[in-house]
């Protein structure tokens, strides 16, 4: 590894300013403002160009393509054929590798890892301990993070989000300003959209939950994931019959007249889902 130094001043970077770590000079280009800082390294066939910036203790290499107005730093890794552009940053401990891609204004940083065929893009961010693979997108205002695992031909976009221990797979999609946590899974062709919120079991298709609202105080939505009888709404997570008894409890109509309003709302809700539910359980049955 050579240690680079500037001969030009360009950009912020003065003459004589010592830089990072490139293999060969191919790794680092002469046209545009690229310049890899600190401790970083270019190797392999690594390439980094455009105004893109390496540092900190980052590492590219492989033949890894870092471009545009990209930054990679931190602890970060960018290898195999990734490519990181745009104003995407990859920060933290964060590995993109294989033939991933990251561009756009997204951010990976964190744990998190972006791989195989996968792309993240627009204004999306993936951290935590989180993985992004096979050939998932995760774009627009999208995030992904915790331990959640988005893979195979899987699409997070929106203002989705999607965290904890939750996993979206299959040719599922999660969109709209969903929420999917917990230890939910979706996966199959299922579609999760709306303000569905999914702490719990498996989705495969889009018949799995039914959302209403917005209703109560807060104008919150409530979903009813009909295969493990898990109602979500605001800060709760229970079955049909806790639901029930939150219901009474926290809106009792004897209290005040917002709290019968309230109440018959959510009886409303009730009735729906009381009705879908048994519906489920005779399907099920036969």
């Amino acid at each position: 590894m050579h240690q680079i130094v500037c001969v030009t001043a360009f950009a912020s970077v003065a003459a004589g300013e010592v830089g990072g770590y490139i293999e060969k000079e191919v790794n680092l280009s002469q046209d545009g403002n690229a310049w890899v800082f600190g401790n970083a390294e270019v190797s392999g066939n690594a390439e980094v160009f455009g105004n893109a910036e390496v540092f900190g203790n980052a590492e590219v290499c492989g033949d890894a393509e870092v471009f545009g107005n990209a930054k990679v730093f931190g602890d970060a890794k960018v290898f195999g054929n990734a490519e990181v552009s745009g104003n995407a940053e990859v920060c933290g401990d964060a590995e993109v590798f294989g033939n991933a891609k990251v561009f756009g204004d997204a951010k990976v940083f964190g744990n998190a890892k972006v791989f195989g065929d996968a792309k993240v893009f627009g204004d999306a961010k993936v951290f935590g301990d989180a993985e992004v693979c096979g050939d998932a997108k995760v774009f627009g205002n999208a995030e992904v993070s915790g331990n959640a695992e988005v893979c195979g031909d899987a699409e997070v976009f929106g203002n989705a989000k999607v965290f904890g221990d939750a996993k979206v797979f299959g040719n599922a999609k999660v969109f709209g300003d969903a929420k999917v946590f917990g230890d939910a899974k979706v996966f199959g062709d299922a579609e999760v959209c709306g303000d569905a919120i999914l702490r719990r079991g498996s989705t495969e298709t889009a018949t799995d939950y039914i959302v209403i609202g917005p209703q109560g105080s807060r104008r919150s939505f409530a979903t009813l994931h009909l295969p493990s009888n898990t109602v979500c709404t605001g800060c709760f997570v229970g079955d049909l019959n806790e639901f029930k008894v939150a219901v009474s409890t926290s809106h009792n109509p004897n209290h005040c007249d917002d709290c019968k309003s309230f109440n018959e709302q959510y009886q409303r809700v009730i009735q729906v889902f009381e009705f879908y539910a048994k519906d489920r359980q005779d399907k099920d049955v036969q």
